[in-house]
């Protein structure tokens, strides 16, 4: 067939942006959702099948682990054979990871089908952002992409409230948690069934394997991405995502280990100031929403910085103890609403080419998943010489990773490569 000369929108066949936006987003959802689901569903499966501390650690690493894999193979995967494709397959490993999880009586039984989660889940998160910013437009992308954010704390709370509920109730209550998951992939599964493949992502196939020379079909092999003009914003994501996320992770998987075993309070308790910090997040997120295509969000990303800076400052100057923990955690909640993941996923897709956006993204995600499994294996070590080291040195990473972020994204915040690849002058395969 001819080629024809006139400029391909990349919003042509849109339809449907926030069905897109949830349906994809859920991958959000159960990222959350597992995460809690196995930290309670480890702790009752010890009890029942007699696990012993060092293979609980190796099932919950083994999640951790398979999320840092999955989302870098998921991200390659994504540009080379489409969006549809991979976060259909996810869903379905991660139904057969839940099935493991649920019939298995055994230590490798169990460590495989958390690992087999943590691929599927990781491998979902970036193809699933790719698919909801590709179905977006300039006016909406980072409301969709940052709508995210709230079904992650949707997971969570959900999983958390499940827990509560059957937590006592022995190998069945573990059971539910993971049926729960298996059952929201399943269900996942079959709405994604009718979401199309991404039109920008097949447009620029279909140029590379003509050979018309635009700039979606060219960027596209690995090299590109360690080339200016993307190497730096990938680097400085890397670098901010790894450390804002290091001190999120370790609040949210120490935080109860913190009140109980070093400020003196119950579990109960515990677990209720930890919940306090989530209305604030939601908050926050909702906000971000409202800014999130606004020339106005990086300023917002400064504000955030600053709160998320001030939080582990405010228990390291004045000592940890219910007042400062509950200070300090509800300025991080609102903090890293605007300076945090949210805004990391809206960098991580506008910044980088159409067969490129997943690899990037994949690639942040994994590597931050990587510092915080680094990261929770030292940290009770740190707590035994004093709480204040850890949240001096939590205060430093932040600093770091906000910096990068600030120094490199306040000229690049507004650079938008949808519109790059879809300026005047294209030409593409009819």
């Amino acid at each position: 067939m001819s080629e024809a000369t006139a400029q391909l929108s990349p919003h042509s066949k849109k339809s449907r942006p926030w069905w897109v936006g949830i349906v994809s987003g859920m991958a959000s959802y159960i990222d959350s959702a597992a995460i809690v689901s196995l930290g309670y569903g480890i702790v009752i499966y010890q009890e029942v099948f007699g696990l012993t501390p060092g293979e609980v650690g190796i099932a919950s690493g083994a999640l951790t682990l398979g999320i840092a894999i999955g989302a870098l193979i998921g991200g390659r995967l994504g540009d080379r054979f489409g969006r549809r494709p991979v976060f259909s397959v996810t869903m379905i490993l991660i139904v057969v990871a839940a099935i493991l999880l649920i019939v298995g009586e055994s230590f490798a039984l169990i460590t495989v089908g958390a690992a087999l989660m943590g691929l599927a889940t990781g491998a979902d998160l970036p193809v699933s952002l790719s698919t909801i910013s590709e179905a977006a437009t300039d006016e909406n992308r980072g409301r969709l992409i940052s709508f995210s954010n709230v079904l992650w704390l949707v997971g969570m709370v959900a999983a958390l409230g499940l827990a509560m509920g059957v937590g006592d109730l022995g190998r069945i209550g573990g059971q539910i948690l993971f049926a729960h998951l298996g059952v929201v992939a399943a269900i996942v599964f079959f709405l994604r069934l009718t979401i199309p493949e991404s039109d920008i992502w097949l447009t620029a196939r279909r140029e590379r394997a003509a050979g018309v020379k635009t700039v979606r079909a060219e960027r596209g092999s690995l090299r590109n991405l360690l080339q200016a003009p993307y190497a730096v914003p990938l680097i400085a994501l890397v670098v901010f995502y790894s450390l804002v996320n290091l001190t999120l992770n370790t609040s949210g998987q120490f935080g109860v280990y913190l009140l109980v075993n070093v400020v003196g309070v119950d579990v109960s308790t515990a677990g209720f100031l930890d919940m306090i910090s989530l209305p604030v997040a939601l908050i926050g997120f909702l906000w971000f929403m409202k800014i999130a295509d606004k020339p106005s969000r990086f300023l917002w990303f400064k504000i955030g910085a600053v709160a998320t800076f001030l939080s582990m400052l405010v228990p390291a100057v004045f000592g940890l103890n219910v007042a400062t923990y509950l200070i300090g955690m509800n300025m991080l909640s609102l903090g890293v609403a605007f300076a945090g993941e949210a805004i990391m996923k809206i960098w991580s897709q506008e910044q980088f080419p159409t067969l490129l956006r997943t690899t990037a993204q994949g690639t942040v995600i994994s590597a931050a998943r990587f510092v915080a499994a680094i990261g929770a294996s030292v940290t009770p070590i740190i707590v035994e010489f004093g709480t204040t080291y850890l949240f001096l040195a939590l205060t430093v990473i932040n600093g770091i990773g906000l910096a990068v972020a600030w120094i490199v994204f306040r000229t690049r915040d507004q650079r938008n490569e949808f519109l790059e690849e879809s300026a005047p002058g294209e030409t593409v395969a009819a």
